[in-house]
């Protein structure tokens, strides 16, 4: 194992996980949630990604964060939109040979569709019509558009994969 980037920036003990060559790198993840990043890019292993995952790393901006990398694929908007859902304080930064090329902070949709279920059975969207869910995005939730269901905590929970 080379030592060849412990002397850079005064970060040699801030990193915990491999660098990547290309791909995305998600930042600032609360605590806890680089599952639920896994689940809302639909990545289970299975399909041979490489990915690393550090969960619950010490931060200056968060008390625990986790943070999740994925070599070889840049994310959709809609992928950075439903992960602002669950991870607002996430930082995407795009990697490419190795450099950071873009860095931005997620910000939350006004609406998202057609990735959440809304947890309300007598929900249209539920009742097996050919209805799209659509969610309006609230300062602390999700509030259906169809029923007026409120999802504060569990959204990770709705993400239909």
């Amino acid at each position: 194992m080379s030592d060849d980037h412990d002397h850079h920036d005064g970060d040699e003990h801030e990193l915990r996980v491999s660098k990547i060559r290309s791909g995305t790198v998600i930042d600032h993840v609360r605590g806890g949630q680089a599952l639920n990043v896994l689940a809302i890019l639909g990545i289970d292993g299975s399909e041979g990604e490489e990915v690393s995952v550090g969960m619950n790393v010490p931060s200056d901006r968060l008390a625990r964060k986790d943070i999740v990398k994925v070599e070889g694929r840049e994310l959709s908007q809609d992928e950075v939109d439903v992960l602002s859902l669950i991870a607002p304080d996430a930082t995407i930064n795009i990697v490419r040979d190795y450099e950071v090329i873009e860095k931005h902070r997620v910000e939350p949709p006004e609406i998202v569709e057609g990735v959440l279920s809304c947890p309300n059975a007598g929900c249209i969207t539920t009742s097996g019509e050919p209805v799209d869910s659509r969610f309006e995005v609230l300062e602390e939730g999700v509030r259906c558009d169809y029923c007026g269901t409120i999802v504060r905590d569990e959204i990770a929970a709705l993400i239909d994969t």
